[in-house]
């Protein structure tokens, strides 16, 4: 049984799970849509929604509590920028599309910020494959 068991494995190890929930992350911000299977969209959902949540309340406090808010993210994102390299370019530019465009996008929506299309199956292996995307206002 798995009761109280946060999080789906996903047939990984720890640490490939959480990368790949990172980088599908990140490519949802700067792309705003991805292609993937039902449960890896599952999976990230909600992360990605708690992320966009406290871009959302960091904009709003402004100030130290936007500084924290930024760290939080970065860090959540993998970590966090120490200058130079082309991964923390990407990372700086998913930093700044979620504080500068995507969260107050959402300063009046009290959530939901995703949604999950479905789009079949996949030709090779039969997976549900599903778009997840940002919901516009």
């Amino acid at each position: 049984m798995r009761h109280k068991v946060a999080g789906k494995k996903l047939s990984r190890s720890k640490d490939a799970r959480k990368a790949l929930r990172r980088n599908l992350i990140k490519q949802l911000f700067y792309h705003e849509r991805i292609r993937t299977t039902r449960a890896k969209a599952q999976a990230v959902r909600s992360e990605a929604e708690r992320l966009i949540t406290i871009a959302k309340r960091g904009n709003a406090a402004g100030g130290a509590a936007m500084v924290h808010a930024r760290r939080l993210v970065a860090a959540r994102l993998g970590t966090p920028y120490l200058g130079g390299g082309e991964e923390d370019y990407e990372r700086e530019n998913v930093l700044n599309k979620l504080f500068d465009d995507i969260a107050p996008r959402y300063a009046d929506r009290p959530g939901g910020y995703t949604r999950i299309l479905k789009l079949g199956p996949r030709l090779s292996d039969g997976a549900d494959m599903v778009l997840l995307e940002l919901v516009e206002e």
